[in-house]
């Protein structure tokens, strides 16, 4: 089917512009309505705060002392975001809300020149309307710009054997050069298993293609020098300041995360499964159609189909079997996965393939379990103090936590009624064989649920689980004190307390804040379930409040 109607009549220079347009209006406004959460948001933020005030660019820091677990390209930007708008939650956001904007014009321009513009534009729907990839873009974490440089540098790797292939035409050493610089800079932004990522598919492809040549010599040494020159740069900078020591211990803590359970983030093999079923709602019930789906008579639609198929196995298979397990880090799926949606979905609004029961099953246990979970919260939550009672919680902190002042009502338990009426609607227009309302409904649903969510929810949430210790760091915000977290690791009081440089290296120290001889007054953050313990051991702590589980003491200056 050509394109519609309506997409024919915009001109084809305006639809980026557009795209772009509608992805600043939703990922632009509202993202510093709550705190960043710890760790990863505020890690990755107080990186950038620190840097900023020590000026050392190539160093990254977290309490003033080098951190080596990730490289400095995104802390740069949040550093740069923070300049112009200073530090505040927004500008650590701003830089995904960014990426946000450019992924969806990056989808947009490979949909339409795979097929045409409505694939692109289903492409751009898919990824805004389903949960986890839209989420993801108005956080402060490091993955959506990994995940689009590792997205971007195969999509140029891709043009190249597909102008070798006669599928399409252009300059093949500029797109080899692009496709080296894009892997570089995933390089210098979160590590080498961006490269280790790409080599696997590279490797993969080879063998597909019967082991024929798919660089030549001359190629493979342009690209490998443009990575080395981009990816290579932070890494070259460390080694001539002096620092070879971040290196080998980035490089021993990348190996500890495929090896071990890092920070007790472990889980089961079939872990990322479960998270890009749910996570990735409702795409991922399309996406199963969609990979049992072709382009007809397609040569270019067939070629991505074998790129973002060896792109889904590898990075889902890769960290299934590493050991730490955390949300994000199969989000590099969300591009393949969003994209065998589209084609399902073209496919659906054609009529090349049939809706089948089974999706709508996936689409109603997957949607359901979601929508449960968006009307029972509410209604845990306004029920608190019955749960306290029951005993349910053995833990004394989760029990603390439930006796935060929120304002839950059953207004809020509209949120899962509605997505569970536009996944029913949207069910039904599939049976009758309107695919297109049905997918737009389903779509825009998921659109507006992750919105709603983030503005009615998120903030809830937040009042539950840490709102109460960051007040207490907000309070100490320019004051000459001390403040640090004991019996449970955080990186909030180094940000909202704005914490800075001491010139003294025995403030790293939690035994010296706890028995040194101070110069300023310490304060110290601990959970109520250990604060017994913690007065037993160092009778000099003296409480002076207690929120929500959390427990502020007071270590005054020696002699006073």
């Amino acid at each position: 089917m050509a394109e519609g109607s309506f997409i024919s009549k915009i001109p084809p220079r305006l639809m980026p512009w557009l795209i772009a347009l509608a992805g600043a209006l939703l990922f632009l406004p509202f993202l510093g309505k709550t705190h960043l959460f710890d760790w990863d948001e505020i890690n990755f933020a107080e990186c950038a705060r620190e840097m900023l005030i020590t000026k050392k660019y190539f160093l990254v820091t977290i309490n003033y002392l080098p951190f080596w677990e990730k490289p400095p390209l995104f802390i740069w930007m949040q550093s740069l975001a923070m300049n112009i708008f200073g530090v505040t939650d927004y500008a650590a956001r701003l830089p995904n809300a960014i990426c946000g904007i450019a992924t969806f014009v990056i989808l947009y321009k490979i949909g339409a020149l795979v097929k045409d513009r409505r694939f692109g534009l289903l492409w751009v729907l898919a990824y805004a309307g389903s949960l986890l990839p839209h989420f993801y873009f108005k956080s402060g974490i490091i993955d959506p710009w990994f995940n689009f440089f590792i997205f971007t540098s195969i999509y140029f790797f891709m043009r190249v054997q597909m102008q070798k292939k006669n599928l399409i035409t252009g300059k093949e050493n500029l797109f080899i050069i692009l496709s080296a610089f894009m892997l570089g800079l995933a390089i210098i932004t979160k590590g080498p298993v961006a490269l280790l990522i790409f080599s696997i598919g590279f490797v993969i492809y080879w063998f597909i293609e019967k082991r024929r040549a798919i660089l030549s010599l001359g190629q493979l040494f342009l690209f490998a020098i443009v990575l080395l020159a981009s990816g290579g740069l932070w890494f070259g900078a460390e080694i001539i300041t002096g620092h070879r020591d971040v290196i080998s211990q980035f490089f021993e803590y990348q190996i500890r995360l495929f090896k071990t359970e890092d920070a007790g983030h472990g889980g089961p093999f079939y872990f990322h499964v479960i998270i890009l079923l749910i996570g990735c709602f409702p795409a991922s019930i399309f996406a199963f159609r969609g990979m049992s789906s072709e382009m007809k008579d397609d040569e270019k639609g067939r070629e991505v189909s074998l790129w973002m198929g060896i792109l889904f196995l590898v990075t889902l298979i890769l960290f299934s079997i590493v050991k730490t397990k955390i949300i994000h880090y199969s989000s590099l799926c969300y591009y393949p996965l969003t994209y065998f949606a589209a084609l399902a979905m073209s496919n659906l609004i054609d009529g090349d393939v049939k809706w089948r029961k089974w999706m709508s099953w996936g689409l109603c246990i997957t949607g359901g379990l979601i929508a449960i979970a968006l009307i029972g919260l509410p209604i845990a939550g306004m029920n608190a103090q019955a749960i306290i009672n029951s005993g349910l919680l053995k833990d004394p902190f989760a029990n603390a936590n439930l006796q935060a002042d929120i304002p839950w009502s059953f207004t809020d338990c509209l949120l899962g009624i509605f997505l569970l009426s536009t996944i029913v609607i949207s069910i039904i227009l599939f049976h009758k064989g309107n695919a297109k309302r049905g997918i737009i409904i389903m779509f825009l649903g998921g659109l507006i649920t992750t919105n709603l969510a983030l503005a009615v929810i998120a903030p809830k949430i937040e009042l539950l689980s840490q709102q109460a210790a960051i007040d207490f760091y907000q309070g100490l915000k320019g004051k000459n004190v001390y403040v640090t977290t004991i019996g449970f690791k955080s990186y909030a009081h180094y940000f909202y307390s704005n914490e800075q440089p001491s010139g003294n290296l025995n403030s790293t120290s939690e035994d010296w804040l706890l028995k040194g001889e101070l110069d300023k007054p310490a304060y110290f953050v601990c959970k109520v379930n250990n604060i017994n313990d913690w007065k037993k051991w160092y009778p000099q702590l003296k409480e002076i409040g207690r929120k929500n589980g959390f427990v502020f003491l007071e270590r005054e200056v020696s002699g006073k």
